[in-house]
């Protein structure tokens, strides 16, 4: 370990959470100090052993005030579940206040703070940022990274762009959550049931950062978003982690978000998540997961060249070395 490794602690073990402990455990400049855990069946267990290996000598707790007392420099935020930002954010503004820089991949709006949907929250961290003196990074897959910032890395491949478009398939046959899956996405329901992908305004809502994210570094205006779903039913019993998907119930959603720039759709994310292989074979193929971003010549050769690839990451590489550093 280094002589003096960076003090980290983990809000939530679920899926990511694990990831994360085990990612700092063998980090040398980083020193995993603590985890704190929503459910009571994990409360007092070791670190280690919640995310699948040997114990660490770190013992998960449900007390908040003990883990900042821990006095962490960073706290990677990683809880998931149906109330998301609603759930998150007063656990930011007590961190931040606090003087704790705060990672999270669960508020994935805000990989671009400015377009976030929620202003009165996104100003309340801002301020407990200042006051605390912390720093607050989001980050995540898809958004975060494939639907954003490596499209923009590719971008600077080209001389002028005319259409950005990132595709991520994933089967999510693992993804443990029934509330989110089946509530939120409609998965194991039929087709005429709500899902929350269905409220009016929601993809828009959901897409909206990383298509701005993308808009401000090709340097262009987002006049609006257009958000579609489309869902396929599977013709056959799945077991998933949450459970079964019942055949004649829904099996795969896409949902597609286009951001439109000079009258027509220029910047369009879509997302596929299937329960099986075999659901929806029409739709693009995949071996687990797989992300695609194309680049055509849309914008015409008056547009000057693509933002520099440093001035593309100029948010990410200076935050996280501040966190780190």
């Amino acid at each position: 370990m280094a002589s003096n490794p960076a003090r980290v602690a983990v809000w939530a073990a679920g899926g990511v959470g694990s990831i994360a402990i085990d990612a700092i455990r063998r980090r040398p400049d980083l020193e995993l100090v603590g985890v704190w855990v929503h459910s009571p069946q994990k409360v007092g267990r070791d670190a280690g052993e919640l995310a699948g290996g040997a114990p660490i000598g770190v013992t998960a707790t449900d007390d908040a005030d003990a883990l900042i007392a821990l006095r962490p420099d960073c706290v990677v935020y990683t809880a998931s579940g149906p109330e998301r930002d609603a759930g998150a954010v007063p656990d930011y503004l007590r961190l931040l206040e606090a003087g704790v820089n705060v990672v999270s991949t669960t508020s994935t709006s805000l990989v671009y703070p400015p377009a976030y949907f929620a202003t009165q929250w996104r100003d309340e961290l801002e301020a407990a940022a200042k006051s605390g003196d912390a720093s607050f990074y989001v980050s995540g897959i898809f958004p975060g990274f494939g639907s954003d910032q490596l499209a923009l890395l590719l971008s600077t491949q080209s001389k002028s762009i005319r259409t950005v478009t990132a595709t991520e398939v994933a089967l999510n046959d693992h993804y443990p959550v029934a509330s989110v899956m089946m509530d939120g996405m409609g998965f194991g329901r039929p087709l005429d049931f709500e899902p929350l992908l269905k409220t009016p305004g929601f993809i828009e809502m959901a897409w909206s950062a990383p298509i701005h994210l993308m808009a401000e570094g090709l340097g262009v205006h987002v006049e609006e978003i257009r958000g579609s779903l489309d869902r396929r039913l599977t013709n056959r019993d799945i077991e998933v982690a949450f459970g079964t998907i019942e055949a004649g119930t829904c099996g795969d959603v896409c949902t597609r978000a286009a951001g439109v720039v000079n009258g027509r759709e220029a910047i369009v994310i879509v997302h596929i998540i299937r329960m099986a292989r075999d659901v929806a074979p029409d739709w693009l193929s995949h071996r687990g997961g797989w992300m695609n971003s194309t680049l055509e010549h849309i914008f015409g050769s008056s547009r000057a060249a693509p933002m520099p690839v440093d001035r593309v990451l100029r948010g990410t590489v200076p935050c996280l070395a501040q966190i780190l550093g």
